[in-house]
C-alpha cells in the first residue's frame, strides 16, 4: 500500500506551488542566466559554428607565420610576435559578428516572438546574446594563445600585462558585439548581415597595422591605418604583450595612447549601441 500524504496539502495545490517572490534585479539576472544557458545549449547543437570560430584563427596564424613569415620582414621585431597582436584583434572582432548573425536568425525563426510571450525583460535577451558570444571569444582566445606559443610567439611584459591584454581584447569584443546586435536587429536575414559585415570588416582589418607596419603603406592608406580603431586595438595589445620591439610609434594620438583610445571607444559604444539596440528590439517585436 502507498503511504497516505497530507490530505489538506494534496487538496490545496496553492499550498504546494507558490510563485517565488523575487526582486526586479534578481528576476533580471535570472532572465539573463536562462537565455544565456539556452544560447550556449544551442551552440552545442551547432558544432560547425564552434569549429569555424576555432579553426579560423589557427589558419591565419599558421598561414601568415609559417607561409609568409619568411618573406615579410619587420624592422626591429620578430614577425611572429608582430603578427599575433593583429590576429588576436581580428579574432575578437570577427567573433563579435556572431551576435548579429544569431540575432537575425532568432528573429527570422520566430524565437524572439516566443520570448515576447514570456514574462522576461527585453534587455535580458540582448545581454544574454552578447554574453554567450563572449564565451566563444574566450574559448577562441585560449586556442589562439596555445597556437601562438607553438609557433614561437611569446609575451614579454609579464603575466599581469598579458592578462590585461587578454581582458582588453575580450572587453572590446563584447562591446563591439552590441554594434552587431543592432545591425542584426535592423537587417532582415542573417545571410545579408554576413555579407555586409564581411565587405566592411575584412578590408578595414587589412588597412591597419595588423599584418604590416602602417609606415610601409602608401600615404593615404597609412593615414587611414593610423586612425583606424582596429590599429589602436592592435597597438594596445602589442604594447601590453611586449611585442612592439624597436618599431617606431606613429606620431598620432591613437597610436601614442592606444589603451586609452580603446577604453574611450568602448565607453562610447556602450553609451550609444545598447540603448539603440533595446529600442530597435522593442520596435521589432511590434
Amino acid at each position: 500500500m502507498r503511504p497516505m500524504g497530507n490530505a489538506s496539502a494534496s487538496s490545496d495545490p496553492s499550498a504546494i506551488l507558490r510563485p517565488v517572490s523575487r526582486s526586479p534585479v534578481a528576476s533580471w539576472f535570472g532572465d539573463v542566466h536562462a537565455v544565456t544557458a539556452r544560447n550556449l545549449t544551442r551552440l552545442k547543437r551547432s558544432p560547425e559554428v564552434i569549429a569555424f570560430a576555432l579553426f579560423q584563427p589557427i589558419m591565419f596564424v599558421v598561414l601568415f607565420s609559417q607561409v609568409y613569415g619568411g618573406a615579410i620582414q619587420v624592422a626591429g621585431s620578430n614577425y611572429t610576435e608582430f603578427l599575433m597582436g593583429g590576429i588576436f584583434a581580428q579574432t575578437v572582432i570577427f567573433g563579435a559578428t556572431i551576435s548579429g548573425s544569431y540575432m537575425a536568425t532568432d528573429i527570422k525563426e520566430g524565437i524572439i516572438d516566443r520570448f515576447r510571450t514570456l514574462p522576461m525583460a527585453p534587455s535580458a535577451v540582448l545581454v544574454a546574446r552578447t554574453l554567450s558570444d563572449l564565451v566563444i571569444n574566450a574559448v577562441s582566445m585560449v586556442v589562439m594563445v596555445v597556437t601562438g606559443l607553438i609557433v614561437g610567439w611569446r609575451f614579454n611584459n609579464g603575466i599581469g600585462s598579458f592578462l590585461l591584454g587578454v581582458g582588453l581584447l575580450l572587453f572590446f569584443g563584447w562591446t563591439f558585439s552590441w554594434v552587431m546586435v543592432l545591425i542584426g536587429l535592423a537587417i532582415r536575414t542573417p545571410e545579408t548581415l554576413n555579407n555586409a559585415v564581411f565587405i566592411v570588416l575584412f578590408p578595414l582589418t587589412f588597412i591597419s597595422n595588423a599584418f604590416v607596419p602602417s609606415n610601409t603603406l602608401p600615404t593615404v592608406l597609412r593615414v587611414i591605418a593610423e586612425w583606424n580603431p582596429i590599429s589602436a586595438l592592435v597597438q594596445a595589445v602589442r604594447t601590453l604583450f611586449g611585442n612592439l620591439g624597436a618599431l617606431p610609434t606613429p606620431d598620432v594620438w591613437p597610436m601614442q595612447h592606444p589603451v586609452a583610445t580603446i577604453l574611450v571607444g568602448c565607453a562610447l559604444m556602450l553609451l550609444v549601441f545598447p540603448p539603440l539596440a533595446l529600442v530597435r528590439f522593442r520596435t521589432k517585436q511590434r
